[in-house]
């Protein structure tokens, strides 16, 4: 609906502007009982220089306030990871929140439109908060069940508000929900298959005590297994190390796993729990004791559902017989640590619309789509 009272766009500067940035959801939201409140402390994280993405990128923040009342907010980012890699002078949007008003969003986007022609982009992509290696995609399909960890949330007039100001689709985003009761067995040309590499193959779950080399190996197999992909970027290391600081947190070593063929790592699965599940009623604050009491709620009361968010096969083995194997070796190897936990659903997300390999492997082995996510684009010249 559109407001007579003008909006204002002012940049984040100080620590007062960021907490409003991060509060603007909650009036937006407050009637849809599908919408997680994030953990405040840990956008404060997120959005700091303590975040290892900002050692390859530089963004800006806006807030939109009406009668001094925040509204809507958006960001613009610049990765060099990606500039140099692509040689394409693009940037991105991302943590796009705003009431239901088309020239609301049209302020946002030219705000952070012009900044990124001013720095020489003549092309911006979104939404990615901040990067899509982190949470990306505009919800699209799917609106009617709560996102899971590390997943974005959103109201439907978000879609046509962005089309509105300008924007095609550029890719599809995947998510699948995946039942792991009642167990379900390998397809047989599977078992086949693996019967033949049998002796050579090992599945492993990860080594704790080695962390720091494990975390390599898995960062060496994703930015193997991805490179070819839509819009991949690396993972730096350091990106990598701090992943595996939070995900030695809250995942056992068993959720996750690691093939080996004649010792050589191949292929890996991580599962994590859906900590959204944990936190949905704490308004967004875990203080004063933080990720103590976020673990603490998980030993209490263990969530019922989990995602994947990371999971890859060695590029060489992906147009060959092995490559699908390998992905229901590592899907089945973890099935028996995330059921002992009480987890019944996993959400395998994401996954590209046009990735026909990795589809057909989910869908081969009973998973569903349950939500849809778009990238958009748009030409700045």
């Amino acid at each position: 609906m559109a407001a007579e009272t003008p909006v204002e766009i002012r940049p984040v500067e100080s620590r007062r502007d960021l907490d409003r940035f991060i509060r603007v959801p909650w009036p937006i939201y407050a009637s849809d009982p599908n919408w997680i409140p994030p953990l405040i402390f840990e956008r404060r994280q997120h959005l700091s220089s303590h975040n290892p993405y900002f050692e390859h990128a530089r963004w800006q923040a806006w807030v939109a306030y009406r009668s001094g009342r925040p509204v809507g907010r958006i960001t613009a980012q610049i990765d060099e990871l990606y500039l140099q890699r692509y040689q394409e002078p693009t940037g991105f949007f991302g943590l796009l929140e705003a009431e239901q008003d088309p020239a609301l969003f049209g302020a946002l986007f030219q705000t952070a439109e012009e900044w990124l022609r001013e720095q020489g982009m003549t092309q911006i992509q979104g939404p990615f908060n901040l990067s899509i290696n982190q949470e990306c995609g505009l919800l699209v399909d799917g609106f009617d069940t709560p996102p899971s960890v590390m997943m974005g949330h959103a109201l439907p007039y978000y879609q046509d508000a962005v089309e509105s100001a300008g924007y095609d689709k550029a890719k599809e985003l995947l998510a699948y929900q995946y039942q792991l009761l009642p167990r379900r067995e390998m397809p047989p040309i599977m078992l086949k298959l693996i019967g033949k590499y049998r002796e050579r193959l090992q599945i492993r779950p990860l080594c704790r005590s080695r962390l720091e080399q494990e975390m390599e190996t898995l960062r060496d197999i994703f930015n193997d297994a991805w490179s070819e992909n839509w819009g991949f970027l690396p993972y730096t290391a350091e990106e990598f190390r701090v992943m595996g600081k939070d995900l030695t947190m809250l995942v056992g070593e068993d959720m996750i796993q690691i093939a080996e063929l004649d010792g050589d790592a191949v292929a890996f699965i991580v599962v994590l729990p859906n900590i959204n599940e944990a936190i949905r009623d704490l308004d967004g604050r875990l203080l004063p004791f933080g990720w103590a009491r976020l673990l603490w709620r998980l030993k209490v009361g263990y969530p019922k559902t989990g995602r994947v968010p990371l999971m890859g096969v060695r590029k060489k083995y992906q147009n060959t017989r092995l490559g699908p194997a390998l992905a229901f070796l590592v899907i089945d190897a973890v099935k028996e640590g995330v059921i002992r936990r009480g987890i019944r659903d996993l959400e395998m997300s994401w996954v590209l619309d046009d990735n026909a390999g990795m589809r057909s492997v989910l869908e081969a082995a009973g998973a569903v789509i349950s939500k849809r996510y778009r990238i958009y684009q748009k030409s700045l010249i």
